[in-house]
């Protein structure tokens, strides 16, 4: 056998769930941010199947709003739903945590793994934003502040991060088993991570469009390496 093939040198394989458009911007630098850190990705839709038993690891990705009926709440006028994928990264969530795969919520994913935990979601922020701005943009112009003894903090090297900001919803009350580990200027919940052993991570903002800042690079290089201690023969 030469060198540098079979079972032992495989790359990861992260399952990366999102939506199912031909043009998705965040799958493409979700894709290469996950090849930077060593693994390959797999998309994963209602269009883009993947068994999830031949994944190593998670991205839940973001998107349109997670349907309010999923945590009590009525639908938001104009807001835009996408039940089926509920449905679908729900059921990958889970696999995951019966698992222990590692895994990253990203923005809606994040609010997904506090919602499929028992939490809950702010409907709608941009009222009550006092100190940071409504407007979205890709670019770090927002701060996050880490909780020091956090796994986040560990793996970003960080106390503070430059981030960017998608969103109009925000996690409100915690799901089972989870401690809130950064904050913006506003107070609202910018990153989550299990209060025990830390097998999975969210992020409100969204990494992949930040790979030029190594803090961000390494929450990818975090997934795929815990890939290695999760699976033996990796």
């Amino acid at each position: 056998m030469a060198p540098g093939t079979g079972a032992h040198s495989r790359k990861p394989v992260v399952g990366v769930t999102g939506n199912a458009k031909w043009w998705s911007p965040s799958w493409f630098s979700i894709r290469l941010a996950v090849w930077l850190a060593g693994g390959q990705a797999r998309r994963i839709s209602v269009k883009h199947n993947w068994p999830i038993s031949q994944i190593d690891a998670l991205i839940v990705s973001g998107g349109d709003d997670i349907h309010p009926s999923l945590y009590g709440e009525e639908e938001a006028p104009k807001a835009h739903y996408d039940p089926d994928r509920d449905a679908l990264e729900q059921a990958h969530i889970a696999w995951a945590l019966k698992h222990g795969l590692p895994m990253l919520g990203i923005c809606r994913g994040t609010q997904l793994i506090n919602v499929s935990l028992g939490g809950s979601l702010h409907i709608d922020i941009r009222a009550k934003r006092k100190l940071t701005s409504n407007r979205g943009t890709v670019l770090p112009r927002k701060t996050a502040a880490l909780r020091a003894s956090s796994c986040l903090a560990t793996v970003t090297r960080a106390s503070r991060l430059r981030i960017n900001s998608l969103h109009h919803q925000a996690i409100d009350e915690l799901g089972k088993g989870i401690r809130i580990v950064a904050r913006d200027l506003d107070g609202f919940v910018q990153a989550i991570e299990p209060e025990e052993e830390c097998q999975w991570l969210g992020v409100q903002w969204h990494p992949e469009y930040l790979l030029y800042r190594p803090q961000h690079r390494r929450l990818f290089k975090w997934l795929v390496q815990q890939c290695s201690n999760n699976k033996p023969g990796n």
